[in-house]
């Protein structure tokens, strides 16, 4: 069973399906530029997923042909330079609650693209747990161009992806990465031809979305801890969470499915 939500924008699409949180951005004709409707939608939409039981899995896409080309540089033209550049310095403080929220969420989190992933956009594709790209899809930095530095995260996340030296070049040439070589580079987890995008990134979706959602959460946890604490740390809490998972009903459930052969049935409890 599908069901649609209301965004408070058409710029944002939402649906669920299959226990996967579906969110569209639907600019096609701007290349899913975002606005700040976007913006403020996509902000209550993920904050308010995190705790909604019926979602397992978030899959981030775009409309046409397009995964999100960053900011409107258009508006960006039209605004010049921030009055005031407090204003503006809380404003994108409160905008990077975004790609946070998708990379601490205990919710698996997945990126499908097709076309360009530019500027923000390529950050908030790398704020994600997992990339699927189509064959027509390119990371690209973008900033340089524009003269600017970085923001929502990309720099912290493809340094982690790629290593310093690579994701330095990236960001001061600004170069497109096409997808063979994001693949290659392991920012993509799978490459696939461009008409079979949606279907494939929503297969995956619904695969871990089916999964136990406690042990999930526990997992990206560790996942996300063994980006910055030592062995030791990371050893200690894979205990605590390993024996409190143990503890769930989806435990029993999955050891008796295995001696009964069957799938098991999660319940997040």
């Amino acid at each position: 069973m599908t069901t649609k939500r209301e965004t408070g924008t058409n710029e944002i699409l939402f649906e669920l399906s299959e226990r996967v949180a579906c969110i569209t951005l639907n600019r096609p004709e701007a290349k899913n530029a975002l606005t700040m409707d976007m913006k403020k939608s996509l902000h209550t939409l993920v904050r308010d997923l995190e705790d909604d039981p019926e979602v397992g899995c978030i899959l981030l896409t775009g409309a046409g042909d397009t995964f999100c080309a960053g900011g409107d540089t258009k508006k960006m033209k039209e605004e010049g330079a921030p009055p005031v550049m407090q204003d503006r310095q809380r404003q994108l403080r409160w905008e990077h609650e975004l790609p946070r929220m998708l990379h601490r969420s205990r919710k698996p989190t997945i990126a499908a693209l097709a076309g360009a992933a530019a500027g923000a956009g390529a950050s908030i594709a790398l704020s994600c747990d997992l990339r699927i790209g189509a064959q027509s899809a390119f990371i690209v930095t973008s900033f340089a161009r524009l003269g600017l530095s970085g923001d929502y995260g990309g720099t912290w996340f493809l340094t982690r992806l790629v290593g310093t030296a690579k994701a330095r070049e990236i960001y001061f040439t600004a170069d497109r990465v096409d997808s063979t070589t994001c693949l290659e580079l392991g920012i993509f987890n799978r490459v696939v031809e461009d008409d079979v995008l949606q279907a494939e990134a929503f297969a995956l979706a619904a695969r871990i979305a089916s999964g136990p959602p406690i042990a999930l959460g526990y997992m990206k946890e560790n996942l996300n801890r063994a980006l910055e604490a030592d062995l030791e740390t990371c050893l200690d809490y894979e205990a605590d969470r390993m024996v409190r998972s143990a503890q769930t009903e989806d435990y029993l459930e999955a050891v008796s499915a295995f001696s009964e052969k069957r799938s098991p049935k999660f319940r997040g409890r």
